[in-house]
């Protein structure tokens, strides 16, 4: 069975955007790109909510295709054109959309049925408000976070409204060198 993993930057005090959606204070550097293009490699499916799936629409399709790419432009580029992906939008449409999937309603059942075919895990690229409707719903697997160090005070959290515990197993940690550390957690569902 496939597992959702939630993929997100996060500062210190648990936010992931700022009050107005500023993400200027997420630290990526050529280590972290190099990292992460390894990982997201290995899976085959893509998760966004709308807003954070209209923003890597409006950027990833060319950016390898310009003349300052950089290495990772090129790959991840490479890497956003064959991925399949899933789009959580109640106001998208999917005519036209090319290697994507809008899922708009019965979100629970509609994701229960991608995580039961064969294949990889499933990326749930930043997309908070997609996150918080799946926490909801108990459908993530597993989180992948990436603190920045940096204490924000007020933003839009990772974490709302949760209504029951969320028992965590830690897989792994790496700390970089520009001073972001990696946490690799599974949801404990025993």
């Amino acid at each position: 069975m496939r597992k959702i993993i939630s993929f997100m930057h996060i500062s210190l005090d648990g936010f992931v955007a700022g009050p107005n959606g500023e993400m200027d204070w997420i630290k990526v550097d050529e280590e972290i790109f190099d990292y992460v293009g390894k990982r997201i490699n290995e899976d085959d499916i893509a998760l966004y909510g709308r807003v954070t799936y209209q923003m890597m629409e409006n950027y990833w399709p060319t950016a390898g295709d310009k003349p300052t790419a950089t290495k990772h432009d090129i790959e991840h580029s490479k890497w956003y054109s064959k991925v399949h992906k899933v789009v959580l939008s109640k106001t998208m449409k999917d005519a036209g959309l090319t290697n994507t999937k809008i899922i708009s309603d019965n979100l629970s059942d509609r994701i229960n049925e991608i995580k039961q075919q064969a294949g990889k895990d499933i990326l749930l690229f930043g997309s908070p408000t997609a996150t918080h409707s799946l926490i909801q719903l108990n459908l993530i697997d597993g989180y992948w976070l990436f603190v920045n160090p940096i204490i924000l005070g007020r933003g839009i959290p990772l974490f709302v409204d949760i209504k029951d515990k969320i028992k965590l197993n830690l897989l792994t940690t790496r700390q970089f060198t520009c001073g972001v550390t990696e946490l690799n957690y599974t949801v404990d569902r025993q």
